[in-house]
């Protein structure tokens, strides 16, 4: 597999960090990925070693605020830069792979964001796969607690505070466990604005579900103590027979970190052959 990274900057002066993996010889299609909330793309170098074997180049970027991309760590001014950054990244990516499909991938914050990129944006995808998405949180927060985020968004948008998550709930792999806690590129930090827009986005995306136009692979872990696993079952019922909808029994919040991330990669693998197979969606 051979690795690279890259840079682009947008009108705002904001620097993107880009990092992919390419098989050495025959890439049958591209997966562009979308990580989660307080992570990096660095964190996908597994993914990246299971799909380049079978032939599909993985590229993500660093969202805004996050890894080594520029921006106020756990900030976006609005969900709608968020659906620019992507869009700006699979610009990025076309010119490498001009004529291969490209498959959007995102797991957790990111799954929010592929699925509103699907049913917001038109764009030339073959499918998209979401992993864990945040359409609802495990745990909805008290309704005083949203309130008094929605007052301090007009205030101060760009206050952030911890967002609390437990990373003991990430996998049942120990060594994942630790590795996130020492790794200096995660943050824990999250906005008001983020956060409400976020949260916001994921019921949209559950109420329009059924406008989706692209074939979907959605997999979430029934034992999930940071996303709603129930959240990802009922999109997949609106959105029909586009998705094809798989629930890991038992598996934390990261499929592709838990031991049996083989048969994960399996799954996606199967299923983008299939999916490559049939006519574009």
């Amino acid at each position: 597999m051979k690795a690279f990274e890259s840079h682009w900057q947008n009108q705002e002066g904001i620097a993107f960090h880009l990092r992919g993996w390419a098989p050495e010889t025959g890439t049958k299609a591209v997966v562009a990925l979308v990580h989660g909330f307080g992570e990096h793309t660095g964190r996908y170098a597994n993914v990246a070693q299971a799909l380049t074997r079978a032939g599909y180049a993985l590229i993500g970027f660093d969202l805004r605020g996050h890894g080594q991309s520029g921006g106020p760590r756990g900030h976006a001014p609005s969900y709608e830069v968020l659906m620019d950054d992507i869009a700006a990244f699979l610009r990025q990516i076309r010119p490498r792979y001009p004529r291969l499909p490209v498959f959007l991938y995102g797991h957790s914050l990111g799954g929010n964001l592929v699925l509103n990129f699907a049913l917001r944006r038109k764009a030339k995808l073959r499918g998209v796969i979401a992993s864990s998405p945040w359409l609802r949180v495990a745990f909805e927060p008290p309704a005083w607690k949203v309130a008094l985020a929605r007052v301090t968004d007009r205030l101060a948008p760009g206050f952030s505070q911890a967002a609390g998550l437990e990373s003991a709930a990430l996998s049942h792999d120990a060594r994942v466990v630790a590795a996130y806690d020492s790794d200096p590129l995660v943050h824990d930090r999250i906005s008001v604005r983020l956060f409400l827009a976020a949260r916001a986005s994921g019921l949209w995306a559950l109420e329009h579900a059924a406008g989706l136009r692209h074939s979907l692979l959605l997999m979430h872990g029934t034992a999930d103590r940071d996303t709603s696993c129930e959240a990802s079952r009922l999109f997949a019922q609106r959105a029909g027979k586009r998705a094809t909808w798989r629930a890991w029994s038992g598996w934390y919040h990261e499929l592709h970190n838990e031991p049996g991330q083989a048969r994960v990669f399996a799954a996606m693998i199967k299923w983008m052959d299939s999916v490559r197979r049939h006519r574009p969606a």
